[in-house]
Order: structure tokens, then C-alpha cells, then sequence
């Protein structure tokens, strides 16, 4: 039986989970005998849509057997229709776009979501803000693009467990350190936030956490006993910066990729359909019942 082949096409090298995404999938396509091709769409979902078309309507041998993909922004329905007509398998990641349906209908090959449970996370995220400030206060919230669907039900499942009296600024920003630390400095520089209060800061990831950590140090004299949160939790990156103190906590996402290469692999081989879509179930780190208030000047003094 020849080798599968199989596309996986990631948002952006500046983000440490689509990294590990990347090294995830090498190590499932490994293990299961599977070719794969790992590109980057640099947060572009132009880039990404003319990225995937090109290679399905090449007529190369080297066309795959099967794309996996993270999309920037949108699902990509009208890629996803091309992909079914021409015999290639569809597995996208952290979406469950509502055309998958009508693609599964009239495809012969694999199509299924594999997601992060992210109003899960947005709940976890919750519940670490109502340990860190048991008497509530004031936080910023660093929020994915807009058009972003797991950015959206993040906030959604964190307005859901956050507690009322732990009040919510959010600010944009495009799942990047270097993008967070923009949004933060020129919030910061403000009028209008000069003296705003800051209890609390948690990000939809940890980078973007520790982007406005970096605002934060380098335009507010009084900041370091600020507890930072994030998402993600890769064993490099958001868990070791727990354990060092940048972050007071992270929630745990495992990656996904592999497992659609899993599934896809799976799929291939018995000429079958995958469930439509699969969760990874997230966790807190620390653990929610070890996680408490951090030690911190009283807050008056704070600006």
C-alpha cells in the first residue's frame, strides 16, 4: 500500500501551541508511517485559502491524500468543498464549522473536526479568576482576533464562571506575545487608563499573557505582584513559566494535530468516516484547589 500523504497547514510560527502542533504531527505521521507537510499561513487567512487551493487543484503525484489545518479566521467552506470534490480528506482543527455536514455528504474521503473544548477553557479560565481574586477587582482580558471562533467562546465560557465582582476590560489582540504587548502599551498610554486599577491579568493564551506582562513592566511603576494567566500550557513554554512565576496559572490544552493524524490514518485504511467532531479535554495548572490569591500590595497603591 503506498504511503499517505497528507498537507497540515498551521496559522503561525509566533505562537507556541502551533509549534508544538507542528512537532505533534511529525511525531504522529512517524509512528504511523504517514508523510506529512507542515506549512504556515503567517496569521493571513488569504495566504492560508490561496496556500490550501494551490495544492488541491495541483494534478502533481505529490498532491495529499488528505489536508489537516488550523484556520486563520474562517473555515474555509468553499476550500473544503474543492478538497471533497477532489478525493482529499478534510480534518480541520479547534473548529466545528457548521458546513461540515454538507461536506461530509458529498465527499469520499475522511472529513471531521478534531477541537479544544474552548468553552471549556473559557470556564477553567473562569474559575482560576474567581480563586485569584476572592473579593473580585479589576482585570484585563487579552482576547483573540474577533473573527476568531475559539476566541469567542473563551470569553464566553469565562463570563459564564467569573464571578460578578471581578470587572472585565478586554483588549484584542492576534494570539501572539508581540501582538498583546501592542494592544497593552497603547491601552496603557491612555489618559483614560492612567489610573485604572489592574488586580488582575488573563490571556486567551500565554503568550499574549506575557505580552502585556512586558507592557505592564515597561509603563507602570507598581505591577509586579500582578498575577498573569493564560492558555495553552505547553510543557516549554506556559507550564515552565508557571513553575517560574511569570504565570500564576495556565489551562493545559493538549494538541490536536496528532490526534487527527490518528483518526485521518485510521479513516484511510478502513475506507470509513470519523465521528464529525472531537474533543481534547483541557485542565488547570495549578489545579484549581491549589490555586490561591497572590501575596500583593494593597491595591490603592497601585496605579
Amino acid at each position: 500500500m503506498d504511503q499517505f500523504r497528507v498537507l497540515v497547514s498551521l496559522t503561525t510560527k509566533d505562537n507556541d501551541f502551533q509549534r508544538e502542533q507542528a512537532a505533534a504531527a511529525e511525531r504522529a505521521a512517524a509512528k504511523l508511517g504517514m508523510k506529512i507537510d507542515v506549512i504556515f499561513a503567517d496569521n493571513d487567512a488569504i495566504t492560508q485559502s490561496q496556500q490550501l487551493l494551490e495544492v488541491i487543484q495541483s494534478r502533481s503525484a505529490s498532491r495529499p491524500d488528505a489536508i489537516v489545518l488550523e484556520p486563520v479566521g474562517t473555515g474555509f467552506p468553499q476550500v473544503a468543498m474543492e478538497a471533497a470534490k477532489a478525493g482529499i480528506g478534510w480534518a480541520i482543527l479547534n473548529r466545528k464549522p457548521d458546513y461540515l455536514a454538507e461536506v461530509r455528504r458529498i465527499a469520499d474521503a475522511p472529513v471531521f473536526a478534531v477541537s479544544s473544548d474552548h468553552l471549556e477553557i473559557g470556564r477553567l479560565q473562569g474559575r482560576q479568576f474567581a480563586k485569584l481574586l476572592p473579593e473580585g477587582g479589576q482585570m484585563i482580558y487579552i482576547q483573540g482576533p474577533a473573527s476568531s471562533s475559539p476566541a469567542l467562546q473563551r470569553a464566553q465560557g469565562m463570563a459564564q464562571t467569573k464571578p460578578a465582582n471581578i470587572q472585565v476590560k478586554t483588549l484584542s489582540a492576534q494570539w501572539t506575545e508581540i501582538s498583546a504587548h501592542t494592544a497593552g502599551v497603547s491601552f496603557l498610554r491612555l489618559r483614560t487608563s492612567r489610573d485604572s486599577r489592574i488586580d488582575l491579568v488573563g490571556g486567551q493564551n500565554d503568550l499574549m499573557a506575557l505580552g502585556m506582562r512586558k507592557a505592564l513592566k515597561e509603563t507602570v511603576a507598581d505591577w509586579s505582584w500582578i498575577p498573569f494567566t493564560g492558555v495553552d500550557g505547553m510543557a516549554e513554554t506556559g507550564q515552565r513559566w508557571v513553575r517560574e512565576g511569570q504565570l500564576a496559572a495556565t489551562v493545559v490544552v493538549p494538541t490536536n494535530a496528532d490526534t487527527a493524524l490518528e483518526m485521518l490514518h485510521q479513516a484511510l485504511m478502513s475506507k470509513t468516516q470519523p465521528p464529525d467532531i472531537t474533543f481534547t479535554k483541557p485542565k488547570s495548572l495549578p489545579e484549581l484547589d491549589r490555586l490561591v490569591p497572590k501575596n500583593k500590595q494593597t491595591a490603592s497603591n497601585h496605579a
